[in-house]
């Protein structure tokens, strides 16, 4: 169902004009053809109205008509669509992403958050049927976009993560717990989680074990990816002479990430470079897929181009009923 509304109702006001346009015509018809009183009607027997005079009137009609499509143009009708249930084949999945500073290494380029969510994003689109959220997480974790079929908004909240958008440290334990709530309910057969870390858990009220076994008990699959090249990654330092690299060591816990992928029934990957990210995410991407209902909502529409064309149909009437009818008749 659609409901209606406009942008500018103050505009609808101008319809009092109407009423006013149709007074100023019937004085003016009066002015023209005064009263005039006669001993008798022998002088108007067989002066009955002839046809362009009841034209007159109808090419008047078109015109107020069309001040009022015009006046209804300027307020902007919307159509407004309710939320309605649409069955989609698909599957849940939430991104959990590590946005701790370790994250600014470019081993990856421009560095790894920037691969991260570049190659994240070109897997969002290829994934029209499914609902995808974001959870980000360093030192603790939000989510930073539920789960939807609206995927044009999720990329741009993707878009918009940031390093030192939380506060730093590695809590791999949230990350997968916060995700788990936001997957908890869906009534999806397919429920995943693919976490993206290139740390080692050191924040966080709830571990990475008890989170994974959390994930396990509501048969949600935990698919974990270690990001990072083997060896060392120049990573960037501010200084007072500006900006200097240094090399860092990949410190990835990748006995705690296997772990949690067994645990929960999924794989570990590691992302040695950005190609090898773009193959993990093609491998996740032949999981089963099943039947899912979800919820959708269109944003409003503009309706004011019907009225606009009404408008420009009635003026194009009267302007050729005009030109070519009351310029014709005797």
């Amino acid at each position: 169902m659609s409901e209606y509304s406009f942008a500018y109702p103050d505009f609808l006001w101008l319809l009092l004009v109407i009423p006013l346009m149709a007074l100023w015509y019937v004085l003016r018809h009066n002015s023209r053809f005064p009263f005039l009183q006669v001993p008798g009607l022998q002088w108007f027997e067989g002066n009955s109205s002839t046809f362009r005079h009841y034209l007159n009137h109808i090419l008047f009609m078109f015109r107020m008509m069309a001040v009022a499509f015009l006046i209804i143009v300027l307020a902007r009708p919307q159509s407004h669509d309710q939320w309605q249930e649409v069955t989609s084949e698909g599957i849940d999945i939430m991104i959990s992403l590590d946005i701790s500073s370790s994250m600014l290494a470019e081993d990856f380029k421009p560095n790894r958050m920037e691969s991260a969510k570049n190659i994240a994003g070109q897997f969002i689109s290829g994934r029209r049927n499914d609902r995808i959220g974001l959870v980000i997480f360093s030192g603790e974790s939000f989510t930073q976009c539920p789960l939807t079929t609206d995927h044009a908004v999720l990329i741009n909240l993707l878009q918009e993560v940031e390093i030192g958008m939380i506060e730093d440290g590695t809590a791999i334990g949230m990350g997968i717990a916060t995700a788990v709530n936001r997957l908890r309910n869906s009534e999806s057969q397919s429920r995943i989680i693919i976490l993206l870390t290139d740390g080692v858990n050191n924040r966080g009220a709830i571990d990475p074990i008890t989170a994974a076994n959390i994930a396990s008990t509501f048969d949600i699959r935990v698919y974990t990816v270690g990001v990072g090249s083997r060896g060392e990654a120049p990573f960037p330092v501010q200084t007072p002479r500006g900006v200097q690299y240094q090399n860092i060591e990949a410190d990835i816990d990748e006995d705690i990430l296997i772990e949690i992928a067994e645990i929960t029934g999924g794989r570990y990957f590691r992302a040695t470079d950005e190609d090898k990210l773009i193959e993990i995410y093609s491998e996740i991407e032949e999981l089963e897929k099943s039947l899912i209902d979800v919820k959708q909502f269109n944003t409003s529409t503009e309706v004011y181009t019907a009225f606009a064309m009404i408008a420009g149909l009635l003026l194009l009437m009267e302007w050729l009923l005009r030109i070519f009818i009351l310029r014709s008749i005797p």
